[in-house]
């Protein structure tokens, strides 16, 4: 059921009931009574730096030590900028002293790093929200949101030409941002910043910021795009946000999502996160995996999260991740930290099947490609080709339904 890169994200065992993070006082849907006394569970000895770190900045949030501080929280959902910071340093220098396991450089590094976030801009979008905000007529429907590279412009280009064509495709309003950190001018030798610019102006549709752009890196693309979205964007209904090697079916989606507003009266927006959800997660303790997380760095189980190449979530779920986030320690598994921030406001991601990842049985048969909403790796020259085959099969297989949601009623 699971792709290899999923297992090897997070191992996975379904058959087990959710022990991860039950924290007493969150399990009640009220919001006033969201504050959890811990961010996991009280039986288990957490004693990972990472556990560690977000258990002293929970302490903040416990409503029986700070019966003020809390009660506000709850409702504003809304954190101090600094408030990671306060207990950041003085645990890192005990953990310094009494821990001698080396970890791996790339793990010693996002540590050290791991409380920037104030990452200035260097290029953004020339409309305010995204390729196509000039000609605007109405907030969009959908803002596409792609990690991408500076060097992987093929896939930037192949997207433009197919599924992430900005306008009115099927429908419904849609715009388009590139997510980017920087390369090493020094390791590539060549300074990319001229062309990148030169791509904005021609496309409106770069979001490039001063961070180095590594693989634990990945969750200041979320951490800061949910800013800049807040800032400039915060009328978009809904998010895409997917990498640079996923196939999206837009007209599939567009309907999609039409159907989830009509069912809103409902079915409260502001919690809407739909994709390939992961459950009872288990951190990949291979040395040799980029998945790696050691034990002294986290403990227990993942939280309920969404993987595989895309999700998609409410603009109003977007500005509430920005807030949120604010009092969650940043981890170096993008799609692991945004479950760590739902778990946090007490949300649970939908599972869709039409969400996939690497290939799927029924691939070759003519109208497979219409019963996904979004298939994760594939190449930018079988993007093209894919996007070609579907616009030819349209007509014939218009009526062909979603793969099946069998986990959505849960």
């Amino acid at each position: 059921h699971h792709s290899p890169e999923q297992k090897e994200r997070a191992v996975v065992h379904p058959t087990q009931e959710k022990p991860f993070f039950v924290a007493t006082g969150i399990l009640n849907t009220d919001r006033n009574h969201l504050v959890p006394k811990s961010f996991w569970g009280e039986n288990l000895q957490m004693n990972g730096l990472w556990n560690k770190l977000q258990q002293c900045a929970d302490n903040h949030f416990n409503g029986i030590l700070y019966p003020k501080k809390a009660k506000d929280v709850s409702k504003r959902e809304i954190f101090d900028d600094n408030l990671l910071e306060q207990t950041f340093t003085h645990i890192i220098s005990r953990e310094k002293r009494n821990n001698s396991e080396k970890l791996p450089d790339e793990m010693q590094d996002f540590i050290n790093n791991m409380l920037k976030r104030d990452y200035p801009i260097l290029i953004q979008p020339n409309g305010m929200c995204g390729a196509q905000a000039k000609r605007e007529i109405a907030p969009p429907l959908i803002l596409l949101a792609i990690k991408t590279t500076e060097l992987n412009f093929k896939n930037r280009q192949a997207i433009r030409r197919t599924w992430g064509r900005a306008g009115w495709p099927a429908g419904g309003y849609v715009r388009r941002v590139f997510l980017l950190g920087r390369e090493s001018s020094a390791e590539m030798g060549i300074d990319l910043s001229e062309v990148l610019r030169r791509e904005n102006k021609l496309y409106g549709d770069i979001l490039q910021w001063d961070f180095s752009d590594t693989f634990f890196n990945l969750t200041l693309k979320d951490v800061l795009f949910w800013s800049w979205f807040s800032q400039h964007c915060g009328q978009a209904v809904f998010v895409l946000k997917g990498d640079d090697d996923v196939l999206v079916n837009t007209p599939k989606l567009i309907t999609y999502l039409h159907q989830q507003l009509n069912k809103s009266q409902n079915n409260n927006l502001e919690e809407f996160m739909v994709g390939d959800v992961i459950e009872a997660g288990h951190p990949n303790r291979e040395l040799t995996s980029k998945y790696f997380i050691p034990e002294s760095f986290y403990k227990g189980l993942y939280p309920t999260y969404a993987g595989g190449g895309g999700v998609v979530y409410s603009g109003l779920l977007a500005r509430r991740l920005h807030n949120v986030s604010k009092a969650v320690h940043l981890f170096p598994i993008d799609d692991v930290y945004v479950g760590m921030c739902m778990r946090r406001l007490n949300i649970h991601p939908l599972h869709h099947s039409a969400f996939l990842t690497l290939s799927f049985l029924e691939e070759e048969e003519q109208c497979a490609y219409h019963s996904i909403l979004l298939v994760h790796k594939r190449s930018p020259k079988q993007l093209v080709k894919l996007w070609a085959d579907m616009k030819k099969t349209q007509k014939q297989c218009e009526d062909v339904p979603l793969r099946a949601a069998e986990k959505e009623e849960e």
